[in-house]
């Protein structure tokens, strides 16, 4: 039986982790809550946030937890492997 104050710390766990910045990929690997890690690239990353947690903010600092640089996606141009 959990008390209300693990379930108010399991509240404030991240749902999701951004991995660390890399510039070998166009994507950062995101780890969601339940699901597991998954590569993303930067348009794929918000609509994968809205499907899994619909009323998440993905700019919640709490819930949304990134290893680096912030909102910061590896450089990549179309053409490139």
């Amino acid at each position: 039986m959990s008390s209300h104050k693990d379930d108010v710390a399991a509240e404030q766990e991240p749902l999701v982790k951004i991995a660390e910045f890399r510039t070998d990929s166009r994507y950062r690997l995101v780890h969601f809550h339940g699901v597991g890690w998954e590569p993303l690239a930067p348009e794929e990353f918000e609509p994968r946030i809205k499907q899994l947690f619909p009323d998440l903010d993905p700019h919640d600092p709490v819930r949304v937890q990134w290893d680096d640089r912030p909102w910061e996606w590896p450089a990549w141009h179309p053409g490139e492997a």
